[in-house]
């Protein structure tokens, strides 16, 4: 009978410390998938039960782009195409991101939502959106889509930098999202630019001009919705 209970206790030991590092296994992941939606100083503000204030950022480059063509594309390809399109392009995106100091902001759809200079403030944020920039364009130009080979991905990149607002929204799925003139503008350098081209703002130029060592090309003067006319550029490339 003693016998019985020792192993039975025994057996309750190692199930009890099963358990455990399952629990443990369990919340690592859920610290890393928070990680991956939100910014690790606010992960930890919400998991002590604290409000997370929004915050104003005096200097930030955001950086905006879509696929051209990409409707089209869609409309000729199936739901299940277009889900493994964005994931492989959008993966081999995080996964060169991650080599730049910068925060992904969002994807919705085809559009690709960049920022730097907050949460982490940096001084360099231009260059981080300019590098990662020219990094993202290299990629697109070898992608091979599964289904469509033989086709070229048509990306179409916007920059500004400015001040911007971010803070948390939401209770449910919380999301960290950025506010004001900047965001908007950035979206208008993206929208207004060219395929497989890096479309710079005046006051990103104004920041890169700091930087010699990259080639930059006046586009000329540009219509803006709700903006008016702003003088452009083109990133092309960095001195060798």
């Amino acid at each position: 009978m003693l016998e019985k209970l020792e192993k039975y206790a025994n057996d309750l030991e190692k199930i009890v410390d099963q358990r455990a590092k399952e629990l443990v296994d369990e919340k690592r992941k859920t610290d890393l998938l928070l990680h991956s939606m939100l910014p690790p100083f606010i992960v930890e503000e919400l998991k002590a039960g604290r409000k997370v204030e929004p915050m104003m950022y005096q200097n930030a480059t955001v950086y905006f782009s879509d696929i051209v063509g990409f409707t089209k594309l869609s409309s000729e390809s199936t739901p299940m195409q277009i889900v493994d399109l964005l994931n492989d392009l959008y993966g081999t995106f995080d996964d060169t991101i991650s080599r730049h100091n910068v925060y992904k902001v969002e994807t919705i759809g085809d559009s690709y939502m960049v920022v730097s200079g907050l949460p982490q403030v940096t001084e360099r944020h231009v260059v981080e959106i300019c590098n990662m920039a020219l990094d993202l364009l290299g990629i697109v130009k070898t992608f091979k889509i599964r289904h469509r080979p033989e086709m070229t991905l048509m990306l179409r990149i916007g920059i500004h930098s400015g001040s911007c607002a971010a803070g948390v929204v939401g209770h449910t799925m919380p999301r960290y999202c950025l506010f004001g003139d900047t965001v908007n503008t950035a979206s208008r350098m993206e929208s207004t630019g060219e395929a497989l081209k890096i479309h710079l703002s005046s006051s990103a130029m104004e920041e890169l001009s700091a930087y010699r060592q990259y080639k930059v090309e006046l586009r000329g003067s540009t219509e803006l919705k709700g903006k008016g006319i702003m003088t452009t550029y083109w990133l092309v490339g960095k001195h060798s």
